[in-house]
C-alpha cells in the first residue's frame, strides 16, 4: 500500500489514521477491531499474540498478513525495538535483527521501519558513544537502502537521540534518504524537552511520521493528546501548514509502560483517539 504523500495544502487536511496495536490487546483481530471502530484503516505493528515483530517466524508473519488483508486494512509502520540495545553491543547483533524485521516488513507491506540509537552503560557520557552509534546506524541505513525501506527513528529518552540536538546530529552525520524521523512530542517533555519550541525548527524537514501521545513535564505522566506540555497543537499545525498527508499513529500509553513498549486498552485507547480529533478540529484537520 502507498506511503501518503506531502501535498498543498487544502481547505480541509486529511491524515491517515493508525495506532500501536498491542496497545489495545495482543490479539490482533481485537486490535484490528478497535481502529476500525475508531474510523483507522492502517495498524502499526510492534507484537501480535504477545510476540515481538523482531521474533516473528514466517508462520506467525503469514497469519498477521492474513487477517491485516481480510480487515482491509493497511500497515503504517512496523514498531520495531531495532536500536533499543546497549551500544557496546556488536554491530552484527542489530544488523541481523534488522534483516529479520525487514523480512517481516516487505510481508506485511510496509515501508516504513521504527528504529532508536542505543542505550549507553552507567556512568558513560553520551558524548563518548557518539562515534558507536553514528557507524551502527550507517550500517542499518546501508540495509535499508538495498531493501528500499525507511528507517523512522524515534526521540527515547536515555538513548544517544533523545534530545533535538542529537537528533539532529544523527539524521545529518547518516545522510540517508532512507533514515528519517518518528517525531514523538511526549518522549521529547520526558527528556526535559518543549518539543515544538526548541526542536521542531530544525528537525521538520526530516520528520516522516507522527507518533501521537503527550505527557506532563513536571511529572513525566503520559496522558491524552492535548492534555499535557508536548505542545501538540503547535506541531500540529505546523505539519498541517506544511501539507502534511502522512500517518498519525496513536501510542498512548495510558495504562503502563516498559522497556519495549506501553498498554493502554480498548477504552483508554478510546480516549486517545477522541482527544486526539478534538485536538486536530481546532485547526481543521481530519483523518481517513
Amino acid at each position: 500500500m502507498p506511503v501518503p504523500s506531502v501535498i498543498p495544502v487544502s481547505d480541509t487536511a486529511v491524515w491517515t489514521l493508525s495506532g500501536f496495536g498491542d496497545e489495545i490487546s495482543p490479539d490482533p483481530a481485537i486490535q484490528l477491531a478497535v481502529l476500525e471502530a475508531l474510523g483507522a484503516r492502517h495498524i502499526e505493528v510492534r507484537s501480535a499474540w504477545g510476540v515481538n515483530v523482531a521474533d516473528f517466524d514466517d508462520e506467525r508473519a503469514d497469519a498477521l498478513a492474513g487477517l491485516i488483508s481480510h480487515a482491509g486494512f493497511g500497515v503504517s509502520a512496523i514498531a520495531s525495538p531495532i536500536g533499543k540495545v546497549g551500544v557496546s553491543l556488536p554491530v552484527e547483533h542489530e544488523v541481523e535483527r534488522l534483516r529479520a524485521v525487514i523480512r517481516v516488513a516487505h510481508r506485511l507491506e510496509s515501508r516504513y521501519v521504527r528504529i532508536f540509537s542505543f542505550y549507553r552503560g552507567d556512568g558513560v557520557p553520551v558524548e563518548a558513544t557518539r562515534d558507536d552509534v553514528l557507524s551502527r546506524l550507517r550500517a542499518l541505513a546501508d540495509i535499508a537502502e538495498a531493501e528500499d525501506v525507511v528507517l523512522l527513528h524515534e526521540n527515547e529518552k536515555e538513548i544517544y537521540g533523545d534530545v533535538p540536538s542529537r537528533v539532529l546530529d544523527l539524521v545529518e552525520s547518516v545522510g540517508s534518504d532512507h533514515l528519517r524521523l518518528a517525531w514523538d512530542n511526549a518522549n521529547f517533555v520526558q527528556c526535559g524537552v518543549k518539543p515544538f519550541t526548541e526542536g521542531w525548527a530544525t528537525l521538520a524537514p526530516y520528520v516522516d511520521y507522527l507518533q501521537v501521545k503527550d505527557a506532563v513535564a513536571a511529572t513525566g505522566e503520559v496522558v491524552p493528546a492535548g492534555e499535557g506540555d508536548g505542545e501538540l497543537l503547535e506541531t500540529a499545525t505546523a505539519l498541517r501548514d506544511a501539507g502534511y498527508r502522512g500517518f498519525a499513529s496513536l501510542e498512548p500509553h495510558l495504562a503502563a509502560g516498559f522497556a519495549l513498549g506501553g498498554f493502554s486498552g480498548p477504552a483508554a485507547f478510546g480516549r486517545a483517539a477522541r482527544a486526539f480529533d478534538k485536538l486536530l478540529a481546532q485547526i481543521g484537520v481530519t483523518t481517513a
